[in-house]
């Protein structure tokens, strides 16, 4: 295994020990996802050198479509890029109100050294970008006054966002009064306009008036904001932003008039990439294979269905990782041992007895609870892995590192409760039964 720092070992044996995804470090996890790096990384090419990407990823639930959202989005931020996770849902987040859709990408805009929100950062590495450039081409404005070199930043700032400035001038706008209150010192006049950039609703009228601009955020702004913020990504070093929009087939429970509003938003967003409006970004979706081929999903709008076709009728084997839309073929019982191996290298490398755990955890012991965990989720490898490697942490490696006499072959046996299960897994580990028993979303 590559050397793993003991902050990012902790960080991935926490999260697993929780039963959630780690923020990080997941490509010390990544089992099966091989097939797809030439694809990807031939897509994140393209992108850095001026393209746009859409992407669409589809696997049943549990198959690992959040892994591999992050799993990509930590090796783009690797890259230099932006990364940005937007959870679609029906109260927080419709699809189809894309000014809602801008926000989340803002408020959970990350990069390498930069957490959620790393707006406000990049706002102010692309103002100092633009001052440097400005001086660069003209080295008289180091010495030059401050209002001298403030009107060639405009001037530059004005050339930078030409495109976005011809049909929605209100952002390069805003982007002056930030400049402008940020160099008088007037901080509640630069967070306001800060977060009316980011799409944020009730920013103070006075700023907004201070500023010469008006209103709130629409759908039809909120898209050329979005070019904006690309045009500010790309000028502040960032070669790319990866946007993903997760959970899409959440879709499928909404009301019908509000689906179809989202399903033509999304294919509103494939046909700008495809226009070349949004260079620099990388935009990727999951959902269900219900949501991309049932008849409450995409196939209820059949321009989004034809643009988001792709052939699996072969077998998954042959599966086109260069498609459109690809599928994840889940887990099998190899690949879950294989995970269960690097989380036991993984955790025994930063052990005080690290031959003891390997020796008492072995490859035999991996397997026989791995097909305990599995057999208690109704035999469904495919939903067992955040079972199976919370039980591994939580309740054998953790007792193994600790005790000295703990045989988890003696002392341990295994138990599932319902409370700690997701929904899927629950339903999966109920057998099968009367209509009555299946739980109802009301």
């Amino acid at each position: 295994m590559v050397e793993v720092s003991p902050r990012r070992r902790r960080e991935v044996i926490d999260a697993l020990r929780r039963g959630t995804v780690p923020a990080s470090g997941l490509d010390l996890l990544a089992v099966g996802l091989e097939r797809f790096d030439a694809a990807l990384a031939a897509e994140r090419d393209a992108v850095a050198g001026g393209g746009a990407v859409f992407k669409a990823v589809r696997g049943e639930y549990g198959s690992g479509k959040t892994f591999f959202s992050r799993h990509l989005a930590e090796s783009a931020l690797r890259r230099g890029w932006a990364t940005s996770e937007v959870q679609i849902s029906e109260t927080e987040t419709p699809l189809h109100r894309l000014e809602t859709v801008y926000r989340r990408i803002t408020e959970s805009l990350r990069t390498a050294t930069v957490p959620p929100s790393a707006f406000r950062s990049v706002l102010d590495s692309w103002l100092f970008t633009l001052e440097s450039d400005a001086i660069g081409a003209d080295p008289a404005l180091a010495s030059a006054g401050e209002a001298t070199l403030a009107q060639a930043v405009e001037r530059l700032l004005d050339a930078r966002l030409a495109d976005v400035n011809s049909k929605t001038p209100a952002f390069a706008q805003a982007l002056r009064a930030y400049r402008a209150a940020m160099l008088a010192g007037d901080g509640p006049a630069a967070d306001a306009l800060a977060a009316w950039l980011g799409g944020q609703p009730h920013v103070a009228a006075s700023a907004k008036r201070a500023a010469g601009i008006r209103g709130d955020l629409d759908h039809f702004g909120a898209m050329a904001f979005l070019q904006g913020l690309l045009t500010v990504l790309r000028d502040a070093g960032h070669p790319g932003l990866l946007v993903v929009l997760d959970e899409v087939e959440t879709l499928q429970r909404v009301r019908g008039d509000v689906r179809d509003k989202a399903l033509n938003a999304l294919r509103q967003l494939i046909d700008e990439i495809d226009s070349g409006r949004y260079p620099g970004l990388y935009l990727l979706v999951t959902g269900t294979p219900a949501f991309f081929e049932g008849p409450s999903g995409v196939a209820r709008l059949l321009p989004l269905a034809q643009r988001l076709h792709a052939d699996f009728t072969t077998d998954a084997r042959f599966d086109n990782p260069r498609a459109v839309q690809i599928r994840l073929p889940g887990f099998d019982r190899a690949a879950l041992l294989a995970v269960g191996r690097r989380v036991r290298d993984l955790y025994a490398d930063g052990a005080t007895d690290s031959d003891r755990i390997r020796r008492v955890v072995d490859d035999d012991y991996l397997a026989q609870l791995a097909d305990a965990v599995t057999g208690s989720l109704g035999g469904k490898v495919g939903i067992a892995p955040r079972v199976f490697l919370k039980k591994l942490v939580g309740d054998v490696l953790d007792r193994v590192d600790q005790f000295e006499d703990f045989d988890p072959r003696r002392d341990y046996a295994l138990t599932v409760a319902r409370g700690e299960l997701t929904e899927v897994e629950r339903n999966a580990m109920r057998p099968a039964g009367r209509a009555d028993d299946v739980d109802l979303d009301l």
